[in-house]
C-alpha cells in the first residue's frame, strides 16, 4: 500500500495469480487480516485465476488451472472482509457455478478467456459484471467471430477495465472502446507487477526471470507478463494520449471502479459521507500529496 500510495492509489485489491488451495488460502486469510488491522488502501482482494483458458494463458501457469468444485467455490468467497474479485474464463465454468459465486458476494469478470461471444454472452447472463484489461488475453474481434472482445463493447451494462500505457492496447482501440461503451462503464487498471514502487527491474515468477525494460514488462520469451504501470500514469496517459479530459480521467480511476466494485456509497467520489481519499496533483498530474481515509504520508 504504501509504494502504491505515492502514485496516487488510494484503494487496490491485492491480486493473486492461478495457484494451488494452499496458496490460495493463504492469501485471503492474509487480506483479511490486513483489512482487519486496517493497512490503509486494502479493499479486498482479487483472484486472478486459476479458473482460466490455457490458449489465453499470458504468463499463468496452465498447470494451476482447474474448474472450481462446490468445495473451492466456497474457499474462494471465504473473504469476510472487503470485496472478492474473480477473473475467470465463462467457458470453462458452467453458469450455475459462476451463478453460486455471485450469490456468495464475489464479484466476476471475464478474462484470460478463449470464448466464443455467445460463451460470453452466456457469462453475462450467469452475472459476470466486467472485462479484466480489455483486449489483452481474450478471444479478439472479427467480422464472423466477435468473441470476448466484441461481448464487451456491444454490452452496456458490463465495465471494463483499461490498461492505458500504450504498449498493451494500440490508442487507436483504446479509443473505439471509449467510443462503444456508455460513460462510466469504462475505468483504468495498472496490472501493475512488483517491480512498481520496487527497487529492482526484475523479480521471479513460477521460477522466471521477468524483466523490466524501457518501461515494458516482458518474460524471457518476450511476451508480456504484466505492467509496469502506476496509476497517475495511467491517468496521465489517459489526457494525453487518449485526449480524455481530466475531470473524466480521474473519475476512470476513481468513481468508476468504485461502482464496479460496489463501493459507490462509500468511494470514489469528493461528498460527505464518503470516505476521505484525495489526491493532490501538481500542474504536470504528478502526484504531491496523497491521503487515504483522511489520513496523508
Amino acid at each position: 500500500g504504501r509504494a502504491h500510495r505515492r502514485f496516487g492509489t488510494t484503494g487496490f485489491l491485492p491480486t493473486l495469480i492461478s495457484d494451488d488451495l494452499d496458496v490460495m488460502r493463504t492469501a485471503i486469510a492474509a487480506v483479511d487480516d490486513a483489512i482487519a488491522q486496517g493497512v490503509a488502501g486494502v479493499l479486498g482482494i482479487h483472484l486472478e485465476g486459476p479458473y482460466l483458458a490455457p490458449a489465453r494463458k499470458g504468463t499463468h501457469d496452465a498447470g494451476k488451472f482447474r474448474v472450481p468444485d462446490a468445495d473451492e467455490i466456497t474457499l474462494a468467497t471465504s473473504l469476510t472482509n472487503g470485496r472478492t474479485l474473480i477473473t475467470l474464463a465463462p467457458e470453462r465454468l458452467p453458469p450455475a457455478s459462476i451463478r453460486a459465486l455471485v450469490e456468495r458476494g464475489a464479484i466476476i469478470a471475464a478474462g484470460h478467456t478463449a470464448g466464443s461471444y455467445e460463451e460470453i454472452r452466456g457469462g453475462l447472463d450467469a452475472g459476470v459484471r466486467g472485462f479484466t484489461h480489455l483486449y489483452n488475453a481474450m478471444s479478439p474481434l472479427q467480422g464472423r467471430d466477435p468473441g470476448a472482445v466484441g461481448a464487451a463493447l456491444e454490452d452496456r451494462d458490463s465495465w471494463c477495465g483499461l490498461i492505458v500505457d500504450g504498449v498493451h492496447v494500440h490508442p487507436a482501440s483504446l479509443r473505439v472502446a471509449l467510443a462503444a461503451k456508455p460513460r462510466g462503464k469504462l475505468f483504468l487498471v495498472t496490472d501493475a507487477m512488483p517491480p512498481v514502487g520496487g527497487d529492482s527491474p526484475d523479480y521471479e515468477l513460477y521460477g522466471e526471470t521477468i524483466t523490466v525494460r524501457d518501461g515494458v514488462v516482458r518474460n524471457a520469451a518476450g511476451a508480456l507478463a504484466g505492467s509496469a504501470l502506476d496509476m497517475a500514469t495511467a491517468v496521465r496517459n489517459a489526457v494525453i494520449m487518449l485526449g480524455v479530459p481530466l475531470d473524466e480521467a480521474a473519475r476512470m480511476a476513481s468513481t468508476y471502479p468504485a461502482a464496479f466494485l460496489k463501493l459507490e456509497a462509500t468511494h470514489g467520489r469528493i461528498a460527505p459521507g464518503y470516505r476521505a481519499d484525495l489526491v493532490l496533483l501538481d500542474d504536470a498530474l504528478q502526484v504531491t500529496a496523497t491521503w487515504i481515509g483522511g489520513t496523508a504520508e
